[in-house]
């Protein structure tokens, strides 16, 4: 019999393990699981409109705490929230406290004996009136996580540039489908959340081991 594996998730809405009173709203938690082993546990603590200051703010690492053990894995996602200026409770700056929060919860991970793992934002899907895609509206906070994986020697990947240039290869028409549009440009959809998610799984299993073991052996 294999042994129990867990996932622990941290994040905001685009992570979020979504039930019926949201629908079609889905995330990327919940997205993952169609790609882990049998004996794969998730453990998402991800919430709607939170950032890495909001969380911490709540307590919410705290619960990530009473879970998290050896060998886990533990993926950090955030960015959406960080980046609103208009928000004092939300917004930080992206090579100052956005990094330091990020730290927080790597050095959380190490002391528990979990994998750590980075995750930059999805893309938001937004075109202009001539039907080109617009990236770069996460800012500066991609490169400030990835600046920090590297200085902490922890893995990082990249899911602003793997699902942006998934959405401009679609383009605007096509891409629709992957989120809750019109509602939204930003929150994704039941095949939003596999398509996403199948991306992350197919990173993290190119990791290599712990990562790989997680997940189905064809993905």
């Amino acid at each position: 019999m294999e042994k129990i594996k867990q996932i622990v998730y941290a994040g905001d809405s685009t992570v979020t393990f979504n039930k019926v009173d949201t629908y079609p709203q889905a995330g990327l938690s919940q997205g993952l699981l169609l790609y882990t082993k049998d004996e794969v546990f998730m453990r998402s603590f991800a919430v709607n409109g939170r950032s890495t200051k909001s969380f911490l703010d709540e307590g919410r690492l705290g619960f990530v705490s009473e879970v998290l053990a050896k060998d886990d894995l533990f993926l950090i996602q955030f960015g959406h929230n960080d980046e609103k200026k208009e928000d004092p409770t939300r917004f930080t700056e992206p090579f100052g406290d956005y990094q330091k929060n990020l730290k927080s919860m790597i050095d959380l991970a190490r002391e528990r004996g979990a994998h750590p793992v980075l995750i930059t934002p999805i893309t938001r899907r937004y075109f202009d009136e001539q039907g080109s895609f617009l990236p770069g509206h996460h800012g500066a906070y991609p490169k400030a996580m990835k600046e920090l994986a590297a200085r902490e020697q922890v893995p990082c990947i990249d899911l602003t540039q793997l699902t942006g240039a998934y959405v401009e290869h679609l383009g605007d028409m096509p891409s629709r489908a992957l989120y809750v549009y019109p509602k939204d440009n930003t929150h994704l959809t039941h095949y939003g959340a596999t398509v996403f998610a199948g991306m992350l799984a197919k990173e993290l299993c190119a990791l290599g081991e712990p990562y790989a073991s997680f997940f189905l052996d064809e993905i």
